[in-house]
């Protein structure tokens, strides 16, 4: 029975690399332990069988943004504590495999309206943070909203502009029946609780929202609970 030894040093003994390059290749997910991923270069082996895998790149890993499925009732935050490989969608196109590392250090941005469900972006990318920031008034949000009430012309008209929400003219926005239930609202930057505001001023009922896009990112078909990697050619 071999004294156990940090991973990292097995891997040097094993390929001849340098230890900046087994850090790398172990953050970086190449490195199988008895046929798993372990992303820990300090983790403990003795016996176990060791390989790096023939496409490895001793690389750091690129900062991630994940689109979580927030679902109804839940608490986002709770979500984000418990976030991990085992909620990551299966059919998530992004040429990526979940990293202990992924996990570390997110930032969520634009913040659901209260009691909302839906798209939630956690990011460790500054440059995706900053962006959304700074373009936070431009992003247009999409939520579906189930409602229980009717709609004259004229209210439909007043949902899209002529609304004054705590004092201030809303900006225009876009509101349409997605079916005899579910209102469509495309609307920038809206302010906490404007949309049960303007459902309620036209005398309609909110049972639930959901947001399904920012800017040109759609959550997809992400089942609730679930998430996935923003891809590399999706921009907001």
């Amino acid at each position: 029975m071999s004294e156990p030894v940090r991973l990292s040093k097995r891997l040097i003994e094993l390929t001849g690399c340098s230890r900046r390059e087994a850090e790398l290749y172990i953050a970086g997910g190449w490195v199988l332990v008895d046929g798993q991923v372990v992303d820990e270069p300090q983790r403990k082996v003795s016996n176990q069988r060791v390989e790096l895998l023939p496409d490895a790149v001793a690389a750091p890993v690129e900062p991630v943004t994940l689109l979580l499925h927030v679902p109804n009732g839940h608490s986002p935050q709770r979500l984000v504590d418990d976030l991990g490989p085992d909620s990551h969608w299966l059919e998530d196109a992004a040429n990526l495999r979940p990293l202990k590392s992924h996990f570390n250090n997110l930032t969520a941005c634009i913040p659901l309206q209260a009691g909302a469900d839906g798209l939630h972006v956690l990011t460790q990318d500054w440059r995706i943070e900053r962006k959304l920031k700074e373009d936070l008034g431009k992003l247009e949000q999409e939520y579906v909203v189930e409602v229980i009430g009717t709609l004259s012309n004229s209210q439909l008209k007043r949902l899209n502009h002529g609304l004054t929400f705590n004092g201030v003219a809303l900006p225009p926005c876009k509101v349409s029946w997605q079916n005899e239930t579910r209102l469509r609202f495309a609307l920038k930057n809206p302010q906490p609780g404007q949309i049960v505001f303007m459902c309620n001023s036209v005398e309609l009922k909110v049972l639930s929202m959901r947001r399904i896009r920012i800017g040109g990112v759609p959550m997809g078909k992400v089942p609730a609970g679930q998430w996935r990697y923003l891809a590399d050619k999706e921009r907001f």
